[in-house]
């Protein structure tokens, strides 16, 4: 059995709501008081108790072997203090349990803005290079217990993700 494994390179680009629409939302600064519409977060989270909190996340590199999914809600990431940071995802592809390689896709994510995720959109990250990042997380108060799907490619594939700044 060979157990060498290969490292795949995923060029990060930087994230519109365009390039990120078949993954979530971009979610980016309005005036206060505009109405609820289109361009603002459109959530899923019906099927629990929120959660809203601060994860501390420190020393993640751009290197990443598991891809998850919470397919029963929808998932809110964004960083504290203006850092920038990356994520991968594939589409929401609920009748499998692993993504298609091919559709593996990488973004930068500057600090002005935060990315709400689909229900079902598989996600490996928040991955960064600074030394620690404090991470706000809406999701349901159960989600990693009763709704984490996670694939990994080391046993599948004998692969590994690099994400690539340009």
């Amino acid at each position: 059995m060979n157990s060498s494994k290969t490292i795949q390179e995923l060029q990060a680009q930087l994230i519109t709501p365009e390039n990120f629409q078949r993954y979530g939302q971009v979610i980016s600064a309005s005036k206060d008081g505009k109405g609820f519409d289109a361009e603002d977060a459109q959530l899923k989270l019906q099927n629990g108790i929120p959660r809203f909190y601060i994860m501390r996340l420190q020393g993640r590199g751009r290197k990443f072997h598991t891809i998850t999914r919470h397919v029963e809600c929808t998932q809110c990431l964004g960083s504290l203090e203006g850092k920038d940071w990356l994520i991968a995802v594939a589409p929401p592809n609920n009748d499998v349990n692993e993504p298609a390689l091919e559709e593996i896709a990488a973004f930068r994510i500057p600090g002005n803005c935060f990315i709400k995720l689909s229900a079902g959109t598989w996600h490996a990250g928040p991955y960064f290079e600074h030394e620690t990042v404090d991470f706000y997380n809406l999701e349901l108060s159960d989600t990693n217990v009763v709704d984490h799907f996670t694939h990994n490619f080391l046993n599948s594939h004998q692969m590994e993700f690099e994400i690539i700044q340009f």
